[in-house]
Formats: structure tokens, sequence, C-alpha cells
């Protein structure tokens, strides 16, 4: 088998537009009439501007043409190195090549389980976990400005069958990294103090930052919301210097999560030797695909951390993320923020109910387009 033929989709995402205004998809077709789909995460980067997109679309088509046709898509590692190592300048990781790399490894894998008429998670090990436990943001957002309303809200996730919610306290997101204030860590506070007097320890509450602390304030932070047990806390500070977050883990026994911005286990694995996160929140988008990820969670297995993996993507990179959980024995939580297109555009949705996802049974990702959805929504 050979692969022939690549497909880019520009989709036009509903409101309130998770996962990005605009998604990237694409296709990658062989001989012998098998499909792969992968997708190139867009999230926030491209909401604004459709023709931003075109440069990805090109490498893309620039990576695929020079690495993949005419390729076996059964030498996944073999086609991943090469996109990776080829090029001098493409070696070091970034967030511009990698997720590009991860779409394209997406498909080859979605073709080899179709191929071999098996879920992917079967060719990586086998269904480890029957249902997988998962997570949003808290809805709403009034709690923020009135923190007794927090605990009615946690009242109701807790009734809808959630185990596990996050919320981030402290805005705005920029600029990064900031002071804050006491008064601000005191409001936060309040917040978890609602949400532990309405539905006790229940909910695991966890803190996203997205990386708006500085140091210090990360320790005062964690200091003060210690006694209300977060589940964790995401990027206290930005995540590029590593020995920062590594000293803000040292000061807490709050677990420190990271990930989503950061790329390939080469990146990963210092994460872990310096002590700096305990919950491995791997973009499989954004990692350098399926391949990667796995490796990332073995890494992270060898530890004894957790992968919680990241998820503010499209349909298809939420079904790759799934295949990883479902084989992983680390796999602790998925985040899932689904917007509407989300549980439409395929055959069978992705289902997100009782705080659960059940992983899909078909081969390949166990997604296949809702062809009539797909083409109300393509834009190109």
């Amino acid at each position: 088998m050979k692969v022939t033929e690549l497909k880019t989709m520009v989709v036009q995402n509903e409101e309130p537009y998770i996962g990005g205004r605009w998604l990237l998809f694409l296709q990658l077709m062989t001989d012998e009439g098998i499909v792969g789909l992968g997708e190139r995460i867009t999230g926030g980067s491209y909401s604004r501007n459709l023709g931003d997109l075109k440069t990805q679309i090109s490498l893309i088509e620039e990576m695929v043409s020079q690495y993949v046709i005419g390729e076996s898509p059964f030498q996944i590692e073999r086609i991943w190195d090469r996109m990776y190592a080829s090029r001098h300048d493409f070696r070091h990781p970034s967030l511009y090549a990698t997720p590009v790399i991860s779409a394209i490894d997406m498909a080859l894998w979605d073709i080899v389980g179709k191929a071999a008429n098996l879920p992917i998670y079967n060719l990586l090990g086998g269904q480890y976990h029957e249902k997988l436990r998962a997570y949003a943001y808290m809805p709403g957002g009034a709690f923020k400005e009135n923190p007794e309303e927090a605990g009615e809200v946690a009242a109701k996730l807790l009734e809808e069958g959630n185990s596990a919610c996050k919320l981030d306290p402290f805005t705005p997101l920029y600029p990064i990294p900031r002071d804050i204030p006491l008064w601000e860590i005191e409001h936060a506070a309040k917040i978890f103090e609602s949400i532990r007097n309405a539905v006790g320890n229940r909910l695991e509450v966890g803190i996203g930052t997205h990386g708006q602390l500085t140091t210090y304030s990360a320790i005062r932070v964690a200091d003060y919301l210690e006694p209300y047990h977060p589940f964790w806390f995401e990027e206290p500070v930005p995540p590029e210097n590593i020995d920062e977050m590594a000293r803000v883990a040292a000061h807490t026994s709050i677990p420190i999560a990271t990930g989503e911005r950061l790329v390939t286990k080469y990146e990963f694995s210092q994460v872990l030797e310096k002590k700096a996160a305990q919950i491995i929140q791997l973009d499989v988008g954004q990692c350098g695909g399926i391949t990667e990820a796995k490796k990332i969670a073995a890494i992270a297995e060898a530890h004894y951390a957790m992968i919680a993996p990241h998820m503010y993507c499209g349909p298809i990179a939420a079904a790759s993320a799934i295949q990883i959980d479902t084989c992983s024995p680390n796999f602790v939580i998925q985040e899932a923020n689904q917007g509407p297109l989300h549980k439409t555009i395929f055959k069978e949705p992705l289902v997100f109910e009782n705080g659960y996802i059940i992983p899909p049974t078909g081969p390949g990702l166990g997604v296949e387009f809702d062809e009539d959805v797909l083409k109300a929504h393509l834009i190109e």
C-alpha cells in the first residue's frame, strides 16, 4: 500500500468556536482506497483571519509531497523521523512545524487501523480503559464576580455525573507573567471555599492559569489555595522555563500540570526529569501526533506521572487523543471541550456524558464524517 494523494479541508466551526473559528482537516488517500483523517489544530492562533491558514496548508502540502506521497503508511516511525529531522531548520521542535507533523501522523495511523480493521488503541497495546473520565471548564462565569455562585455550579456538575472540572480564577491572561495581588488570591480562595462548602471533596477542581503568574506569585497562590486541595495547578508559570516551574512544584503539595504548549518527547522528558510536573497535559494534535504522544505517555509512566491530555481542538484531534487515553495505563482524565459541530460532524459522534467518554470501537480513529454536515461547513 502507498499514499497517493493529499486533500486539505477548511471547515467553518460553529459558535462558541471551540477549537477555533476555522478547523483545518486533511485526508491522505492510498492506492487501495483507504483514506486517513488528520487535523492541524488551529485553536486561538487562527481564529480571526481565514487567510492565515494558507501558510499552514502550504506547509502540509510541502511536507506530504516531500515525505509521504509514495511511501507505505505502515512506515510511520520512518516517515515521522524524516519529517522531523531531514531539514536542519525543522529539527528544533516548534508549534509551527510540529502540529503539521501531528496531523499527518494521525492520518497515517488512521489508515493503518483501517487496513488492520482495528482501533488504533489495539495496535498500541490494547484497550486498558473501558471508559474515560473526562472534565471541562466550569460553565458560566458569573461565579468569578460572585464566588458564592461557584458552589451552585459545582453542585449541578456533580448531579450531572461529573467528578472533575477546571476554572481559571486569574484574568486577564496578559501580560505574562504578572504579579497576582493578595486581594485577587483571596478572591480565588473564596471561589474554592464556595465549592467545598457545596459539594465537599466529591468534585475535583483544577486551577488553569495559562502561565500568567510570576514564580513568586505562583508560590503565594499555591500556599493560599492548598487547604482546598485543587486537582492540579496548571502552567503556574510560562512553560518555557522548566526550572522555574520546578521551583513552584518544590514549594507546594498541589500537583503541577503542564504540557499543552510543549512538543515532542524531548521537551516532556525535561519536565519530568526536573520534577516540574506530575500531570502531563500533552496535546496529541501539537506534540507530534499519536506516535509521539504514546512515547511521552510511556516516559511519564516511568516517572509515576499521569497523563491528562489537553483538548481545545476540532473533532479529529479529539478522536486521536481518545485513542491514546484508551491504551495508556497512566491515563487519569481527558479534557473534553466540545462545541456543537463536534457533536454532529461524525456519523457516530464522540460522546461526553455523565463525566465520561466511551472509546469508539471502529477501525482507525473510529470516526467517519457525516458528509452532509461536512459539506454544509466546508469553506475550501
